[in-house]
């Protein structure tokens, strides 16, 4: 089974014959070299400063494992995307026609929106079975829903989506602890403790979903309702919205409300925040877990895990490219 690599510390990837090594100094100036088993691997994330020989460049390409880059504040920052090998000229050319047929692609983009704000509903819901006060963000997300069916156009629709994660996230301060709590959602950089996680956990899900699609014969530059542009894989932004809450809003909550995460997690500057190591390597650790936990899946009738479920999710809509079968995005039924 494949496993995802995390880089959390500045150093060197190196190749000799077929192995790769990721070099770095640590604290006491001893040089530790470490093996990648790129074999074993589906996708590296690096967080720290990463240099690396075209050697490394040339093996990962052969074993078809992408690197993806994080900044400073863990914003996504790029990918060294190895050429696709899953290549179906028939799949990407009804992909591209789906975009250019203005009444799929709004239907396309209307069921990525259904599907996040219904997961959206089940979060909030739980927490309101547990005693939170959430009901009038519940209602306000089920008249944005409502609302989906009747835009007229993309625009239309982006400001129903912003609408509805605006309520979500108003909820929060309903049952995270007051610590966490948050006027607004800032992003760029992210100004306190919780629009930092909600930041580093949607470009951590973002990335993760670029793999998958990788491993598909999807192209990621072409999507339906974030506008295709040069240089970003639009298509990992439009599946991400229905793994958002299922997958990176539960990691944050679980990580603050059983206390988990705590301040000395942060790095607090001026007009930013962000997770110092330690807190990146607890989030990372979850995330990681998250995503090779199983669930039995109620169509397949045997478990999978939720990374697998992103793959699955990508298979859903090549059907509906080809015209085999209506693409439904997951909504959670565990």
């Amino acid at each position: 089974m494949e496993e995802n690599y995390y880089i959390n510390k500045n150093g060197v990837l190196k190749r000799k014959a077929d192995t790769v090594y990721f070099i770095r100094k640590n604290e006491a100036g001893e040089i530790e070299r470490r093996i990648l088993p790129v074999e074993k691997i589906r996708a590296i994330f690096a967080y720290g400063r990463i240099s690396f020989t075209s050697g490394v460049v040339s093996q990962l390409a052969k074993t078809g494992v992408p690197i993806h880059f994080f900044n400073y504040y863990g914003f996504y920052e790029s990918s060294l995307y190895p050429r696709e090998k899953l290549l179906s000229g028939n799949t990407i050319i009804n992909q591209a026609k789906c975009y250019l047929d203005s009444g799929e692609r709004l239907a396309l983009a209307k069921e990525f929106v259904r599907g996040s704000g219904e997961n959206i509903v089940l979060n909030l819901q739980y927490y309101s079975r547990t005693g939170s006060n959430v009901e009038e963000e519940l209602h306000g997300i089920s008249s944005d829903i409502e609302r989906i069916e009747k835009a007229e156009d993309i625009p239309q629709l982006m400001s129903v989506e912003g609408s509805i994660w605006n309520k979500y996230y108003n909820g929060f301060n309903k049952f995270v602890p007051e610590k966490f709590r948050f006027d607004k959602r800032v992003r760029n950089p992210p100004d306190n403790m919780i629009n930092c996680l909600i930041s580093f956990g949607n470009s951590l899900l973002y990335s993760t979903v670029l793999t998958e699609i990788y491993n598909t014969q999807l192209n990621p530059t072409i999507s339906y309702l974030h506008e295709p542009g040069e240089r970003r894989f639009s298509l990992s932004l439009d599946i991400s919205e229905v793994f958002k809450p299922i997958i990176a809003s539960r990691i944050i909550f679980k990580l603050i409300n059983k206390d988990m995460l705590g301040e000395d997690h942060f790095v607090k500057e001026l007009n930013s925040c962000l997770l110092n190591e330690s807190g990146r390597r607890l989030f990372l650790q979850n995330y990681d877990e998250k995503l090779k936990t199983t669930i039995k899946h109620r169509d397949l009738g045997r478990n999978v895990s939720y990374q697998h479920l992103i793959q699955l999710e990508c298979y859903k809509l090549i059907k509906h490219i080809l015209g085999v079968k209506k693409y439904k995005a997951l909504r959670m039924w565990w």
